[in-house]
């Protein structure tokens, strides 16, 4: 049976993670969500918001913050791929994720993904300057993964203010009708 995108809202999305998600629970952020059917039966999510490293949250870029599937093959795959079209098509130049060191990322890789850096196990979210629960941290290496436009070498590190967009014509008016 072949795969098809599908809408899920925020509360779909949260409740398939903590049904099949492997070793997180739903994200704390959240700009939108993708869910992966195969006929009609939902077989993947994935969710998308801020990255959660200030350094990347350049107001360009977002992370794929979780990705859960019941095993369907290519189910990742496509919620990878679909993620970064729908980002792209909002204005996005970048696009970012982590996977456990263990882990192929062959999904990532056929999404057209690629792999920038290994990260080292931290001792856990607490720091000096930052007081956090280590509640649910898993002490692990990680790979960042990240795709990108073409675009992205040209654009500033963050967009300050919105751009200026010329007035839209009047369509009506343009259009010959009256108003």
């Amino acid at each position: 049976m072949s795969l098809r995108i599908v809408p899920v809202n925020r509360d779909q999305a949260f409740s398939f993670i903590a049904d099949w998600h492997r070793h997180h629970t739903p994200p704390l952020g959240y700009r939108y969500a993708i869910g992966v059917a195969a006929g009609d039966l939902l077989v993947g999510v994935a969710t998308v918001g801020r990255p959660v490293a200030r350094h990347y949250d350049d107001g360009l870029t977002v992370e794929v913050t979780r990705v859960a599937t019941d095993g369907t093959p290519h189910a990742c795959s496509a919620l990878y791929g679909a993620c970064w079209r729908a980002a792209k098509a909002m204005g996005y130049v970048r696009a970012i994720t982590y996977t456990h060191a263990d882990e192929s990322g062959a999904s990532l890789r056929a999404a057209g993904w690629q792999h920038a850096a290994t990260r080292a196990a931290r001792s856990g979210w607490d720091m000096p300057g930052r007081r956090r629960s280590n509640d649910g941290y898993i002490p692990v290496d990680r790979l960042l993964w990240v795709v990108e436009s073409t675009a992205a070498a040209g654009m500033p590190a963050r967009v300050s203010r919105p751009a200026e967009v010329d007035p839209a014509p009047d369509l009506f008016t343009a259009a010959g009708v009256a108003a």
